[in-house]
C-alpha cells in the first residue's frame, strides 16, 4: 500500500491557486500598461522578440515543478518488507491511584510523584513484557491499553493526575476489574496487576475481586504509599485543607491491613514504600519467576521512498524553465523552487535518520544491544551533530559493558543537544557510567550539571549523594594509606614510648576514708538546710503538655 507519511506537509499545495491568480493579475497589468502606452507601433517595437507563448510556457513549466516538489515533501512511501520480533514476557497491568488523597505530602514531593517514579523504574526493568496502564480515584479508566512500547507508557504516567479522573474517591475493585478486562481473555496464565495506592478504600468489594482474579490466573502485586500516621490533603479551591462533611479536616492515613489483604489473596506480595530501588528490585523478581508465554510481534521496519522522482521530474522542469529565452535572469518562481527543492533533501535525509534510530530502538528494547550500538554508529556517522543518535548509542555501549566509549557517546549528545532534557539525561547517564569506572570526581560534577537544569530530578540527587559518601569515604581510606606509609616500625614504637604512662595514686588508703567520711557529713547538713527552707505543705506540678 502506498501512502504520504508526511501527509501534514501537503498543505503546501494551498500556494498554486494563489500561484495562478497572481499570473493572472500580472497579464493584466501588462495589458493595461500597454494600452496606457497609446500607439500600437511603439508598443510593437518595444515587445520585438517578446513570445507570449513561451512566457506563459515558462509559467507553467514552474507551477508543475513546484506541484512535483509539494509532493516530494509528502514524502511517498510504500511498505518494503516486515521484520518479526520474537518475544518472551508476559503481560503486566498497573493500576495506579489518581485520587486526592494520592497529593498528600507526608512522602514528598507528593504520594503521587512517588508512586510515578516507582512505575517509571518498573517500566525501565520489564524488557520483554508487555505493559498497560490503568488510572482510578472514584472510577477507572484506561490510560494506556496492554503494549510492547514502554516509551509510550512513561508518556502516558508522566501526564497522569486527579485531574483525568473525573469522580473523586478510592474505589480499587473498579481499577481491577478494569485491568482484568484489557487482558487477554484466551490466556489463562502470564498475567499479573500491580496496585500501587495509599489504601483507602471507598468500598468493600476489593477482596472479592482479587479472588476471583486469583482464580482466573492474575497475580496481584500491591505497593502502599503513605504513612499510617497520615497527612492532610491540600485544597485548591479554597486554599486550605480538604474537610468532611462535619467540617472536621481530612487526614489521609495509609491502610496496610487491606493492601496485604489483597497480594495475600492474590497470590502476590506487598510493599510499603521506602526504597523505590529496593521495591523495583523484588517486584522485578517476582515477576521474572512467573511462567511466560512466547509470542511473535510484526512491525515494518523498512519502506520504500519515491520522492527523488518528483524531485527529478522538478528538477528536469525547471531545467527547461530555466533555459527559454524570454528573460535572461533566474525567474523569482525558480529561486523559490530551488529552495524548496533543498528542503525536500534536507527532510528526506531527516526521514532516514529518523528510521535508523527507530531501527536501533526496537533492537534495543529485545536487548540485542551488540546490533543497536551498530545501528546507532550508523546513524550517528551518517547524520554527524544528531545528539538523539549519540544519546542512544551511550546507553546501548553502557549496556554492553563499554562504559568509556558509552562515556564519549554521551560527551557528543551534549555538545549537540539544544534541548535541555536531552543535555539533562545525557548528564545523568554519563554520570553513572563515570560511576561505574570510579571516576568520582568527574562522575560528581555529571551529577550536579544534571540537577542544574533539572532540580527536580530525585534521582540525579540521590546518586549525587552516593557519589560524594563513596568520595568522602575513599579521601579518608587514601589519607589512612599514606599516613601507615611514612610511619616506619621504630617511629611506631617511639609513639608507644611518648604514650603518657598511668601514675599510681599517691594518697594512702586512710586519707581517703577520711576525705570520704568529711564529704558525707557535708551532704547531710545541706540536706538539713534544704528541708527546714521548704513549706511543709507544697504540692508538685501539673503536666505542661
Amino acid at each position: 500500500m502506498i501512502f504520504f507519511q508526511e501527509i501534514q506537509n501537503l498543505y503546501v499545495l494551498a500556494a498554486v491557486p494563489i500561484l495562478i491568480i497572481l499570473f493572472i493579475l500580472l497579464i493584466r497589468w501588462k495589458r493595461k500598461a500597454a494600452r496606457r502606452i497609446g500607439d500600437a507601433n511603439l508598443v510593437k517595437e518595444l515587445l520585438n522578440g517578446y513570445s507570449k507563448t513561451l512566457f506563459n510556457l515558462k509559467f507553467i513549466l514552474a507551477i508543475f515543478a513546484f506541484i512535483l516538489c509539494c509532493l516530494a515533501v509528502g514524502a511517498l512511501v510504500s511498505p518494503e518488507g516486515s521484520a518479526n520480533i520474537k518475544r518472551t514476557g508476559i503481560d503486566v497491568m498497573i493500576a495506579l491511584d489518581v485520587s486526592n488523597s494520592m497529593l498528600a505530602d507526608d512522602i514528598k514531593p507528593s504520594r503521587l510523584e512517588r508512586a510515578k517514579q516507582i512505575v517509571s523504574r518498573l517500566i525501565d526493568k520489564l524488557g520483554n513484557n508487555r505493559v498497560g496502564i490503568v488510572i482510578f480515584a472514584g472510577k477507572a479508566y484506561l490510560q494506556m491499553p496492554i503494549s510492547i512500547d514502554h516509551s509510550a507508557a512513561k508518556m502516558y504516567l508522566s501526564s497522569a493526575s486527579p485531574e483525568d479522573v473525573g469522580t473523586q474517591g478510592t474505589v480499587i475493585s473498579d481499577a481491577l476489574k478494569m485491568c482484568y478486562s484489557a487482558f487477554n481473555p484466551k490466556e489463562k496464565k502470564y498475567r499479573s496487576i500491580i496496585l500501587i495506592t495509599d489504601g483507602e478504600d471507598h468500598d468493600e468489594d476489593a477482596i472479592k475481586v482479587t479472588k476471583e482474579l486469583a482464580e482466573a490466573g492474575v497475580i496481584v502485586n500491591t505497593i502502599g504509599i503513605g504513612s499510617p500516621q497520615g497527612a492532610m490533603i491540600a485544597d485548591k479551591q479554597n486554599g486550605g485543607f480538604k474537610k468532611d462533611e462535619n467540617g472536621n479536616v481530612v487526614v489521609s492515613k495509609l491502610n496496610e491491613d487491606e493492601l496485604k489483604q489483597i497480594a495475600q489473596n492474590g497470590n502476590g506480595i506487598y510493599q510499603w514504600f521506602n526504597n523505590a530501588d529496593e521495591i523495583v528490585s523484588n517486584l522485578n523478581q517476582k515477576l521474572s519467576g512467573m511462567q511466560q508465554s512466547t509470542t511473535i510481534d510484526s512491525s515494518f521496519t523498512s519502506y520504500k521512498n519515491y520522492y527523488w522522482y518528483f524531485l527529478l521530474a522538478a528538477f528536469i522542469l525547471l531545467i527547461f524553465e530555466f533555459f527559454i529565452r524570454d528573460v535572461k535572469k533566474i525567474s523569482i518562481n525558480a529561486l523559490l523552487l530551488f529552495f524548496l527543492l533543498l528542503g525536500s533533501s534536507l527532510n528526506s535525509n531527516g526521514q532516514a535518520e529518523n528510521k535508523m534510530i527507530i531501527q536501533g530502538n526496537n533492537l534495543y528494547n529485545i536487548k540485542d544491544y551488540s546490533k543497536a550500538v551498530d545501528v546507532y554508529s550508523l546513524a550517528e556517522k551518517s547524520h554527524p551533530g544528531n545528539a538523539i543518535a549519540s544519546y542512544n548509542l551511550g546507553n546501548a555501549l553502557y549496556k554492553s559493558d563499554k562504559t568509556e566509549e558509552s562515556i564519549k557517546s554521551f560527551d557528543n549528545a551534549i555538545k549537540n543537544s539544544t534541548d535541555l532534557d536531552t543535555r539533562s539525561k545525557a548528564y545523568y547517564n554519563k554520570g553513572v557510567a563515570l560511576q561505574k569506572a570510579n571516576k568520582l570526581p568527574e562522575c560528581i560534577e555529571s551529577y550536579k550539571y544534571s540537577l542544574r537544569i533539572d532540580p527536580n530530578d530525585e534521582d540525579a540527587r540521590q546518586n549525587l549523594e552516593r557519589a560524594l559518601k563513596q568520595q568522602n569515604k575513599q579521601n579518608k581510606k587514601d589519607n589512612q594509606d599514606k599516613k601507615d606509609q611514612k610511619q616506619n616500625p621504630q617511629d611506631k614504637k617511639q609513639d608507644q614510648q611518648d604514650q603518657p604512662k598511668e601514675q599510681p595514686s599517691k594518697i594512702s588508703q586512710q586519707d581517703a576514708e577520711e576525705k570520704l567520711k568529711t564529704l558525707m557529713e557535708h551532704e547531710k547538713n545541706l540536706q538539713d538546710k534544704l528541708k527546714k527552707v521548704r513549706s511543709p505543705g507544697q504540692e508538685k506540678p501539673a503536666k505542661d503538655w
